[in-house]
């Protein structure tokens, strides 16, 4: 290489330094700021005026049902179906609906009532399923939305629509939103904790994706953290054998020192998210343990929990280890239960499911309420769409299933300044068209904001040259369901 070389290569160079230090500035102050203790939310507060509204909720917990429960057999009492058993459903109830195709090919849709008893609870005289007899314990603490609807008629994108706003994916998603927007309240833990539990019975369980707890286009630092069973609950947390905690937290320093000298060169936001992301996980690697030994909980506390509150990786465990981060502070815990997906073999499998749910997700709101945090604490449970009053494949007198359905749907919503004991919207006396109320996914999601203290219009994050929000250019909050 000739010294013309030379000069041209420390010329390109100059300039490169030189770009990268007029672009370094805003950066390099979120780095600096990082570095002394963490992205706090209050900068975002004062730069976006949060509380937008006086919130009434700290945190969330949502029980996610993916797979989509039948609100015919569990929530949309509609005894009048008995009398028309077998009976083809009326073209002008279906109105020309698309299908999906697994009932697209059938010749006939017939009128197919639930085979489970309802009866009424509470003060409210909430009419609920014989499967739910714990939720029905608590139906004055809940308000039952049964006129939630989506466009999407397929799972993930269904799914994705819930989660994030949009069926595509790319979007981040509510917990990542709310991490975005109000910070974390526990330095030691993640904003945004996600766990998954497998059914206890066989079924079909559907395929869920980490972009449904994903950041999309937000900083990294605000994706969901999943927690697993088992001696780990976050990969790779522990340290390798050999290495103590003092080792750990030089070597945690050396890279910190080389992350601050690449970003002193290129301004990379990713360097941020990748320091923060080592020393939360140090942190962690203190609370964790902690937060997931259940060893010190009462017999009583399992008891109410119900028989598989013991088996690590259960929903009813899970549910457990919600109600420990809540008082932890983290801002976003969601559980997801896998297996809702009956086009077949309904009456069994949702007996199942049922099972696996019922009694943990009205325990979790129970001691919720006893340990004084249910009246700050927003707790939701329901999947991503409904399920068809029509039958899918042969109807017996004893046995059927249902294929989706995205017109209309039931899920519950407890604390957190909800109107408890109530029952919001209507359906049709087939449970596919919305007669009273209709709520949008993004309706609900700009509720569950507002009861957070945000106006869902106002918290924006600026990608590729455009502000985007969680509800899109939609969405409305409910008032019916606030206290």
């Amino acid at each position: 290489m000739g010294i013309a070389d030379v000069t041209a290569m420390q010329g390109m160079v100059a300039r490169r330094q030189f770009l990268s230090s007029r672009m370094a500035g805003p950066g390099l102050a979120a780095l600096a700021g990082l570095l002394s203790g963490g992205v706090q939310a209050g900068a975002l507060n004062e730069r976006v005026g949060l509380p937008h509204v006086l919130p009434k909720a700290r945190r969330v917990i949502w029980l996610t049902q993916a797979g989509a429960p039948s609100q015919l057999d569990l929530f949309d009492y509609k005894p009048g179906l008995r009398q028309q058993f077998n009976q083809d459903l009326p073209g002008s109830v279906r109105g020309g609906q698309r299908l999906t195709g697994m009932t697209a090919g059938q010749q006939r849709f017939p009128v197919c009532p639930s085979v489970f008893r309802y009866s009424q609870h509470g003060d409210s005289g909430m009419w609920l399923s014989e499967l739910l007899p714990h939720t029905g314990a608590i139906a004055d603490r809940i308000c039952l939305v049964r006129t939630l609807h989506t466009e999407a008629i397929n799972h993930d994108p269904a799914m994705t629509l819930l989660q994030t706003g949009h069926q595509l994916a790319g979007r981040p998603s509510l917990g990542a939103w709310l991490s975005y927007g109000l910070g974390s309240e526990n330095a030691d833990l993640p904003a945004f904790v996600v766990m998954i539990s497998r059914p206890s019975g066989p079924t079909n369980a559907q395929p869920l994706h980490e972009r449904m707890w994903g950041a999309g286009f937000l900083p990294p630092r605000y994706q969901g953290v999943r927690f697993s069973p088992g001696k780990d609950p976050v990969l790779y947390l522990s340290d390798p054998p050999g290495i103590s905690r003092e080792r750990r937290r030089g070597m945690l320093d050396d890279v910190a020192e080389l992350n601050r000298l690449h970003a002193e060169s290129d301004a990379d936001p990713e360097i941020s998210a990748r320091i923060d992301q080592y020393e939360l996980a140090f942190r962690m690697q203190r609370s964790v343990p902690e937060l997931t030994d259940l060893s010190g909980e009462s017999e009583s506390v399992f008891a109410a929990y119900g028989p598989e509150s013991k088996k690590p990786g259960t929903f009813a465990a899970n549910c457990i280890l919600a109600r420990r981060l809540a008082e932890r502070g983290v801002r976003f815990v969601q559980l997801y239960h896998r297996g809702w997906d009956q086009h077949g073999s309904l009456p069994s499998g949702i007996r199942s499911q049922c099972f696996d749910t019922d009694q943990p997700s009205a325990a979790l709101v129970r001691d919720l309420e006893q340990r004084g945090l249910l009246e700050d604490t927003l707790v939701i449970w329901g999947g991503e769409f409904g399920r068809t009053v029509y039958s899918q494949g042969t109807l017996t007198a004893t046995d059927y299933g249902r294929d989706h359905h995205p017109r209309c749907y039931s899920m519950w919503l407890a604390g957190g300044g909800i109107r408890g004991g109530t029952v919001y919207g209507e359906t049709d006396d087939f449970s596919y068209n919305i007669v009273r109320d209709p709520v949008h996914v993004h309706d609900l999601n700009a509720t569950v904001l507002h009861l957070l203290g945000i106006s869902h219009t106002a918290l924006t994050y600026r990608f590729q040259g455009r502000d985007y929000r969680l509800t899109d250019v939609h969405g409305t909050v409910v008032d019916g369901l606030l206290v």
